[in-house]
């Protein structure tokens, strides 16, 4: 036996169940077309709802690849720090985890570069750091 789960969605249940009430033949008291209605209506709400987390997911996605543009723009043709990049970004809404996002898809997609070098923190101490710059 396979111990592999086969998840059932909410939208497949309530098609089993208006095909189940399809092969019914005698329900007696039930009411199997009140049935068949109330699946019809939870699976349109399921579809509403499905429709207004492919939009919600589009505005963020829209909203990623203009900040994408932003940190770009921010990049230089010298290797510069994370924290330097955001900073000249200055918006208090543009985190450096957002931006560390952004730049690692642009070293991906080949539009920036990273490597890393050795700053010396306000401790004195020496550490090693990603920067990037302009492919």
């Amino acid at each position: 036996m396979s111990d592999s789960v086969v998840k059932v969605t909410k939208r497949e249940r309530y098609e089993a169940i208006k095909t189940l009430c399809g092969m019914v033949e005698n329900a007696g008291d039930l009411d199997i077309d009140g049935i068949v209605a109330f699946c019809d209506k939870e699976i349109e709400t399921l579809d509403a709802r499905a429709e207004k987390a492919k939009e919600r997911a589009a505005i963020k996605r829209a909203e990623g690849d203009e900040l994408m543009e932003i940190v770009y723009n921010a990049l230089t043709d010298e290797f510069e720090s994370r924290d330097t990049i955001t900073a000249r970004i200055n918006d208090e809404n543009i985190t450096a985890a957002k931006v560390t996002y952004r730049l690692t898809s642009l070293v991906r997609e080949g539009r920036a570069v990273k490597d890393e070098a050795t700053v010396t923190g306000a401790d004195g101490k020496n550490r090693r750091v990603s920067v990037y710059k302009l492919a």
